[in-house]
């Protein structure tokens, strides 16, 4: 298992639960950002968690092997968000979240490289509001 210092998903989770990111002891050796996002479409989930991933230097747009593994780990945090569906509007639910993305290396040795943390913290629910209840989804992959 990972050192307590080098949890990625961990550090995500905390970011994605939290209003004030400076009160987090954040690892020096990891890069982050956090964002939010509402939406009935799953898609803008997706884009907005990769646009603030690139314009924050969490990855590299420009490399493929970077922008797919920030996209498997999004996936995986939306399930959990959704319970293991990715549909939201067709199926009548809309999301209020907060995410946030970290980088590092989660392992002491080096040569194992750079992971991706996706962590979504938030609301579901029927697009009614007051009819929406929490929900929480963590998303990890190797670069």
């Amino acid at each position: 298992m990972a050192e307590q210092s080098l949890r990625i998903g961990r550090t995500a989770m905390m970011l994605a639960l939290t209003e004030e990111e400076e009160l987090i002891n954040l690892n020096e050796n990891v890069v982050w950002c956090v964002g939010k996002v509402g939406t009935m479409d799953s898609q803008k989930i997706v884009a907005a968690i990769e646009t603030a991933a690139k314009q924050n230097g969490v990855i590299n747009g420009a490399l493929y092997r970077e922008v797919h593994s920030l996209y498997h780990a999004i996936l995986e945090a939306i399930q959990g968000v959704t319970r293991g569906h990715l549909q939201l509007g067709g199926v009548l639910r809309t999301v209020g979240l907060r995410f946030a993305v970290v980088r590092g290396k989660p392992y002491k040795n080096a040569n194992e490289g750079d992971w991706i943390a996706v962590a979504l913290y938030g609301t579901i629910g029927a697009p009614i509001k007051g009819s929406e209840h929490e929900s929480a989804g963590l998303g990890i992959n190797h670069i």
